[in-house]
């Protein structure tokens, strides 16, 4: 009896399953879909939701070649079929083949794009397929389709076509030259309009797979903006938008605002990912910790002080109930636009002598390399999960960072005044509470082949020094 394994084909994401069929003189019995064994074998958790059965009566019976907007898989109840398999999707192995006998002991799993056919070799076969999202008129409209009498691809059909049982749909399917590749689903940018948004834009310039939004096109917060944004072609869904206010989030206004769009948004986000079948990315912060400790890890617990890293906070735990998630938590992020470092640049420059915080101690995160690593998480398609994200280096204070900058822009560095927080604020009022230390421990981003920039020389970079 076979025992349960996963084998690759030439066709990448074809894979073949060797399924268990015990029995007696009664029959047998098999899991056809088990899915924490699959999982665990290699299968991808590619969540099935409808489930069809092909019956056909006779030898000959012969289906396809159909390409689907959606991931398959295939098994047979009783009898037997040849399977044939051609990838239609945009890429190198466009038009490649493969080809494998179907009894109720294999299953095959066939992801979007690669084009699916049978015929049946030993009658009654009843045909049974799993997919992924549900049939509608729409999505039969995405097929792509070849012949199944293709010259190029060749497939050896076991009772020859002009024999078979075919219908006139299928006779009538175009040759592989005269095929348009199935593109790759493609990537959604939402908050365009902020700093990592534009970074994100200039990350993927002349890619034509990406679509990047603005608050106007998609509001997160806005559940109504959300059910009508149409998030079928999409793979993959980068969150670039937040509420970032942190002192305004401590207000009654803006403790509703920060909840709506980094929580209630998240979460709208996320169940359209879960929908689609789409991996999210989203941004989080060092504001979900108090700062206690003196470096932090992806698996620290959270312990947020204010209103704005309780947020970020829940909208972390909506996005880890993704399986196909990245949370790229930073630190001090530095973009396009107005923020610390162009603040100091601007005093320096005027002749004004500024009082900065000492006691508050983190790293620079520029949105170029927040940018770069979005990329590369994706691009390597490293495992699924919390990556900390920074410039690395020293560990630096806020009065430290001033002062580098004053030099850097040539002015003297000892007009920057360090204070303590206490001091900086004191007699204000509104003010959210920050975490001492801010600094990310960067073992995990390393580890996937990402080296984070320099802080000090990404900071030279961003001042033109």
């Amino acid at each position: 009896m076979k025992q349960l394994a996963v084998h690759t084909t030439s066709i990448p994401g074809l894979l073949v399953i060797d399924l268990p069929l015990p029995g007696d003189n009664r029959g047998w019995f098999k899991e056809n879909w088990q899915r924490a064994k699959m999982v665990e074998a290699g299968l991808p958790d590619f969540g099935p939701v409808q489930n069809n059965i092909s019956f056909n009566q006779v030898e000959g019976v012969t289906r396809g070649i159909h390409a689907e907007p959606w991931d398959k898989y295939i098994s047979v109840a009783t009898g037997r079929v040849f399977g044939a398999w051609v990838d239609l999707r945009e890429g190198p192995t466009f038009g490649t083949a493969y080809w494998h006998e179907i009894g109720p002991d294999t299953a095959i799993f066939v992801p979007r794009g690669v084009g699916n056919a049978f015929q049946t070799i030993e009658a009654p076969a009843a045909y049974t397929y799993l997919v992924n999202d549900h049939w509608s008129e729409a999505a039969q409209a995405q097929y792509t389709f070849l012949n199944l009498a293709d010259e190029t691809v060749a497939i050896p059909w076991p009772v020859p076509l002009e024999k078979a049982e075919l219908s006139d749909k299928d006779r009538a399917h175009p040759r592989l030259a005269d095929v348009v590749p199935v593109p790759p689903r493609r990537t959604l940018v939402v908050g365009g309009g902020g700093q990592l948004g534009r970074a994100l834009t200039t990350q993927w310039t002349g890619r034509a797979d990406v679509d990047v939004v603005d608050r106007d096109t998609l509001d997160m917060s806005d559940a109504a903006s959300v059910a009508a944004f149409d998030f079928a072609p999409y793979g993959t869904i980068v969150n670039a938008a937040a509420y970032t206010a942190v002192d305004a989030a401590e207000t009654e206004q803006g403790r509703r605002d920060a909840w709506a769009t980094n929580v209630h948004g998240v979460a709208r986000l996320v169940e359209a990912a879960r929908a689609h079948r789409a991996r999210l990315v989203h941004v989080s912060s060092d504001y979900v910790f108090d700062g206690t400790a003196e470096l932090h890890t992806e698996d620290e617990g959270f312990s947020p002080l204010g209103v704005y890293g309780q947020t970020k906070a829940a909208g972390d735990l909506a996005v880890a109930t993704l399986p196909e998630h990245y949370i790229a938590r930073t630190s001090w992020v530095v973009g396009d636009g107005n923020n610390f470092v162009r603040t100091m640049a601007s005093l320096a420059e005027r002749g004004i002598d500024p009082s900065v915080v000492s006691d508050q101690l983190g790293r620079l995160t520029f949105t170029e390399d927040l940018a770069g690593a979005i990329d590369h998480l994706l691009e390597a398609d490293a495992p699924y999960g919390t990556y900390n994200v920074s410039c690395d280096g020293e560990v630096l204070s806020w009065a430290d960072i001033a002062q580098r900058v004053f030099e850097l822009v040539g002015a003297d560095p000892s007009r920057v005044t360090p204070v303590t927080t206490a001091e900086y604020y004191a007699g204000k009022e509104g003010i959210a509470p920050r975490p001492e230390h801010s600094a990310l421990d960067l073992a995990r981003i390393r580890a996937t082949g990402f080296a984070p920039r320099d802080q000090d020389a990404a900071l030279r970079a961003y001042l033109g020094a």
